[in-house]
């Protein structure tokens, strides 16, 4: 019963996700009901009732926040099409790390690229963040399994990534950021806890493109990321599309 109960909520991610049964679902671990760390900007935010059945109604900068997907859809995060659909360990390589490098990775989820960035940053580690307690557990049993001992979990909340100020690097969400209930208050933490000159790597299903089968709310365009990473002062730098559906957008906080 556990597993008809994972396949059943995958299924129905998958009709709510995509404009095609044969694509992959955005992965993310973001999920909605979790304790909310400090008082929420709402002032930023616009909630409507005609809105995208795929969205929850709330927008930020324009932008519709899309729906999330639970813990329950686990075992869909190490599916083996990634390698081929998102380019997993190209994505680390571009992302050009140092060995004492202290990497942040925000929706961590089961670690899917967590522990293809440990064995590159050995002098350093990598903090996977979460706001599903289940998601962490999952890491934890897992570190030994990878002889990763530089990995350290992080329960965050939907306002706060808990991340200590200015000890950052650099930052990694894939497919995430565009579900935050709260980006702005999300960010803001970020930058927090990003060291001057630290770099936030974003990875987003291509809103420009019309071709790429996910729905509207699940995609971004690098203008929206621009204009939204700009709100809370990060500088952009470049954007790379080499992966087949997805930006790799680069992001720095000011050295002063």
């Amino acid at each position: 019963m556990k597993y008809l109960h994972a396949f059943l909520v995958l299924t129905v991610w998958l009709l709510n996700c995509q404009t095609s049964p044969q694509k992959p679902a955005v992965p993310v671990s973001q999920s909605p009901g979790q304790t909310v760390a400090q008082k929420p900007q709402e002032s930023v935010y616009e909630t409507r009732t005609n809105h995208d059945p795929n969205g929850i109604g709330k927008f930020y900068m324009g932008r519709e926040i899309a729906h999330v997907m639970g813990h329950q859809g686990a075992d869909w995060l190490e599916r083996e099409d990634r390698e081929q659909t998102e380019l997993p360990n190209e994505v680390v390589k571009q992302m050009k790390l140092k060995p004492t490098d202290v990497v942040a990775d925000i929706g961590a989820g089961t670690g899917y690229f967590t522990f293809r960035i440990t064995p590159l940053v050995k002098q350093g580690k990598v903090l996977a963040v979460d706001i599903q307690p289940e998601m962490l557990s999952i890491i934890e049993s897992r570190k030994k399994q990878f002889n990763a001992d530089n990995v350290v979990t992080i329960q965050g909340t939907e306002t706060d990534t808990k991340l200590p100020a200015n000890s950052v690097d650099v930052v990694l969400f894939v497919d995430a950021y565009h579900e935050f209930s709260y980006p702005r208050e999300m960010m803001e933490s970020i930058v927090k806890g990003l060291k001057p000159g630290g770099r936030v790597v974003q990875i987003e299903y291509r809103g420009e493109d019309p071709d790429v089968p996910i729905k509207r709310v699940h995609k971004m365009t690098v203008a929206q990321a621009k204009k939204e990473m700009a709100a809370v002062g990060l500088i952009w730098k470049e954007t790379k599309d080499f992966l087949p559906q997805q930006h790799f957008i680069v992001f720095e906080k000011p050295q002063k």
